[in-house]
């Protein structure tokens, strides 16, 4: 189970591993309690996933000072709480990490086109736009001209583009006589890449197919499990299943991540309370 906890989709360390860890904790073991947790339990926590006690205490800190946890001293202890803003954004996220491949949408053969401009010079603008649009789901099919075959999407795209203020067009179109779909997606997306990334995650994920971890195992495979699948959502466009490959592993990889994760959740929640019970106690 280490490689789903300490390799990205490069195969190297994870840069900022507590920090990304403690989300993982907050997002599937505080969010669905009652939104609050002792100190120590994260330390444990983070201690069992190979994050030393400082680092642990920074990465708390850190979303302290980003508004997502608020802190209250009890005796000698703290207990930190989400804040509105923490638990807003971690129960988005909830949605798309837990929602991905959950369902099959019927695609109409529409697709949304837009035209966006940047100057060259704005280096910083186009980097933030790009990360943006590949996060919802649009691929660059030409210089300054995204892809999507969701028209749906715009509702995410107007709010976006205002917020970064960018000007561009939209619009609607289908394809004609010259081309396909296929032909298309493979000029906006590497899929590759990602398919690569799937592959790796079930062969990564297969020993505990066989294995029912107990106590902290539990709350590590857990843990690891989600804290490898959360990035998916933001590297998958979940383009429509007609144009894909036969083969193509995301489903399958959605499929075994839903398993493991039901097969995880009891014993790594009973271990976690058990350790917030033993700290309430002190």
């Amino acid at each position: 189970m280490a490689a789903l906890v300490g390799s990205n989709q490069d195969g190297k360390a994870l840069a900022s591993t507590g920090r990304s860890l403690l989300l993982t904790l907050l997002g599937e073991f505080v969010l669905p309690g009652d939104g609050s947790v002792w100190t120590q339990t994260l330390i444990t926590a983070l201690d069992r996933l190979g994050v030393r006690e400082k680092a642990a205490r920074q990465a708390v800190s850190r979303l302290s000072e980003r508004g997502w946890l608020e802190g209250t001293r009890i005796g000698r202890q703290t207990r930190w709480a989400l804040s509105t803003q923490g638990t807003e954004m971690l129960t988005q996220g909830a949605a798309r990490i837990y929602g991905l491949g959950s369902e099959q949408r019927i695609w109409t053969g529409q697709w949304l086109v837009l035209v966006a401009s940047v100057p060259e010079r704005d280096r910083n603008l186009r980097h933030r736009l790009g990360r943006e649009l590949s996060w919802a789901g649009f691929g660059l099919f030409r210089p300054g001209t995204w892809i999507s075959p969701w028209p749906e999407n715009e509702n995410v795209l107007v709010p976006m583009l205002d917020r970064l203020g960018v000007k561009a067009f939209t619009f609607r179109a289908e394809l004609g006589q010259l081309g396909s779909g296929p032909e298309l997606i493979a000029q906006a997306w590497d899929l590759a890449e990602l398919a690569g990334a799937y592959r790796r995650f079930l062969d990564d994920a297969e020993p505990l197919m066989t294995l029912s971890p107990q106590g902290d195992d539990a709350a590590v495979s857990l843990a690891g499990l989600v804290h490898r699948w959360r990035r998916f959502p933001f590297l998958d466009p979940e383009l429509p299943a007609a144009l894909m490959p036969a083969d193509w592993p995301g489903p399958d990889a959605a499929r075994r991540f839903s398993e493991l994760r039901g097969q995880l959740n009891d014993p790594a929640i009973a271990w976690w309370q058990a350790i917030e019970a033993e700290h309430t106690d002190h």
